[in-house]
């Protein structure tokens, strides 16, 4: 099971990780962080596949995709 984890506060609202998820399980939350954006998060986390392309476009580099690794 994949894991993906914010920086919310230094997260700057730009959705650009809302738009990208396969899964539409990014979503922006109703509070503001300290620098005053609705920071992006991960409800349903469950449901996420790890596939990292939310990390991939965010330009401020606050999200942390983490992967169990699979015994070989």
């Amino acid at each position: 099971m994949a894991r993906v984890i914010f920086l919310e506060e230094r997260c700057k609202g730009c959705q650009l990780c809302t738009a990208v998820c396969p899964k539409g399980i990014v979503v922006m939350t109703g509070s503001t962080n300290e620098m005053g954006y609705h920071p992006a998060t991960v409800h349903e986390q469950d449901k996420c596949t790890g596939c990292g392309i939310c990390a991939l476009v965010c330009p401020d580099m606050v999200i942390e995709v983490e992967r169990e690794e699979k015994a070989v």
